[in-house]
């Protein structure tokens, strides 16, 4: 029987995205404006609430 369970499932998708956010966000500091739009976009696909990270990163107008 046994595996893994739904929840364990979500927290480790959840705990996976946060890596990446910290690494987005490292990036951000460096990248041009071409580059913050791609992350943008990486953030979106990663997420639901991509739309509330990127207005928290300060990435509303890419």
């Amino acid at each position: 029987m046994g595996g893994i369970s739904e929840r364990h499932k979500e927290i480790r998708r959840r705990r996976q995205r946060r890596k990446k956010y910290k690494v987005f966000k490292r990036r951000l500091t460096k990248a041009a404006s071409s580059e913050k739009t791609v992350i943008a976009g990486k953030i979106r696909k990663i997420s639901v609430g991509g739309e509330v990270v990127i207005e928290n990163l300060g990435l509303q107008e890419h």
